[in-house]
């Protein structure tokens, strides 16, 4: 239990005190006029209240990413304490508040035209493409998981639900910012936070009165406590596993909706800063409440095998735990959260093809042009087993939260400032995605490759981009 408090704590303190940090370090301007204040109109420039701009960035970077991706990687053991705690304060919060902050200081343009600004048009275009791609890839994947559980839990056809979802995605894609998602979401976020909050009060309930054992941190906890280490290695595999929670570059994507409404730069640690720290709390608890329920990794462990998934888990842990109240909204979190990350997920791709072609967006019109092919193509995508492609979404997550790194570290080197708060966690994330790339299994979208090959080549590769990104700096 003294890890568990310990890290929430460390968590907590870091909003107020490592936050105001990164603040003071940017140079937040209150009195600097924010895009939404120059371009607003009343499409996706549009002026939104904080606390409705908190919700809203919350449920668009977490969904069901800190909750089931922290299932997924408690099964590594306790050891995946340390990359959420750490990861989320030291790199995760930075690429989530340094991207939106240069969003924002860049008339909240997406995170293509951010990458292309620092690291030259060429990543520019790539970015655009790589980002539209895994968004779909996103979108499309949140189609069809809220729309087979709604089926089995109805008994109307799954292809019903599947429409009914399309509808919402593409009314949420199209209508001005505050119609539906500044509607909604404050409901929505109520779930995800009730499921946090009473599950994170029964495990210090439980703690405290001797009934739950929670797992500590030890010396013997630093190892791989996967059921099949070797198909799941711990370096790499959970760290791409853990994105959510940690770091994940699809934040970068979504941040710039956002900074489109914020109104004033103080909002930006509240907003962006306090959101991924409050996934990383999220993700906490539901690690630990995975391993705690099961009595411990291997518990957990022998439950996945036995063909739960997380979304099962998540299930019995709410029903056990939290009674009639707690399966509602298990039930609801489940679908809907899946579903507030992916009508962003479309919305960010319109808003990313509208800046790559520099079209306006304030005439329905030119949002129905470019909405309507990317629906198109995920209709035709949803029509085929997309488990395969979805296997690639996590490394592709990874990469993308690398290059925005490593964007953020050429943005501070330019303004004169110090960037190894980003190089150097850019260098990490390197060395873990050529790392998995390397090393992970052919179905995990790896080579497979021995270890004792992939390991040195994931740090050289680490490395080596960290010295022609230096010799840049030092040539710039």
């Amino acid at each position: 239990m003294i890890t568990f408090v310990l890290s929430i704590a460390i968590l907590v303190a870091a909003y107020f005190i490592h936050g105001k940090f990164l603040e003071r370090f940017f140079g937040v301007d209150p009195r600097r006029e924010t895009p939404v204040r120059r371009l607003a109109d009343g499409v996706d420039y549009q002026e939104l209240k904080p606390w409705r701009l908190f919700v809203i960035q919350f449920l668009n970077i977490a969904g069901l990413g800190p909750i089931f991706g922290a299932v997924l990687g408690a099964a590594y053991g306790p050891a995946a304490y340390l990359w959420i705690v750490i990861g989320c304060i030291l790199a995760g919060a930075v690429h989530d508040f340094f991207a939106a902050m240069l969003s924002l200081r860049h008339d909240g343009t997406s995170l293509p035209d951010v990458v292309g600004r620092y690291l030259g048009r060429h990543a520019r275009r790539f970015m655009t493409f790589f980002t539209a791609i895994l968004l779909v890839a996103v979108g499309v994947s949140f189609v069809n998981g809220p729309a087979d559980l709604l089926a089995r839990l109805t008994g109307i056809g799954f292809g019903w639900w599947l429409h009914v979802i399309f509808a919402y995605y593409i009314l949420a894609t199209l209508l001005p910012v505050n119609k539906i998602i500044g509607r909604i979401y404050p409901f929505m976020g109520a779930a995800l936070i009730f499921m946090a909050l009473g599950t994170g009060a029964c495990l210090l309930a439980g703690g405290i009165s001797g009934t739950l054992h929670l797992p500590e941190l030890s010396l013997d906890a630093f190892r791989n406590m996967h059921r099949d280490p070797g198909e799941n290695i711990l370096f790499p595999m959970m760290f791409i596993v853990i994105s959510c929670g940690a770091i994940s570059g699809f934040h970068a994507t979504q941040s710039p909706m956002m900074a489109r409404c914020t109104g004033n730069e103080r909002y930006a640690r509240p907003v962006f800063h306090g959101a991924m720290i409050a996934e990383g709390i999220v993700a906490m608890i539901w690690a630990t409440a995975a391993m705690t329920f099961f009595g411990g990794a291997g518990g957990l462990n022998d439950a996945a095998a036995a063909g739960k998934t997380p979304a099962i888990i998540v299930n019995e842990i709410c029903n056990s735990w939290l009674g009639r109240a707690g399966a509602v909204i298990a039930i609801i979190g489940v679908v809907v959260c899946p579903v507030t990350s992916g009508d962003t997920a479309f919305r960010g791709t319109r808003l990313i093809l509208a800046d790559a072609l520099r079209v306006s967006q304030k005439p329905l019109r030119a949002r129905l042009l470019l909405a309507l092919p990317v629906f198109v193509v995920a209709y035709f995508l949803c029509r085929f087993d997309f488990s395969t492609i979805w296997k690639y979404v996590g490394i592709s997550n990874q990469v993308l939260a690398t290059v925005t790194l490593w964007t953020i570290s050429a943005y501070l080197a330019r303004a004169g400032k110090a960037h190894w708060m980003t190089s150097l966690p850019a260098t990490f994330l390197t060395t873990v995605c050529v790392t998995y790339l390397l090393v992970a299994p052919y179905r995990a979208g790896g080579l497979a490759l021995l270890p004792a090959v992939a390991y040195p080549a994931g740090i050289l590769a680490g490395v080596a981009v960290l010295a022609f990104f230096l010799v840049k700096v030092k040539k710039a």
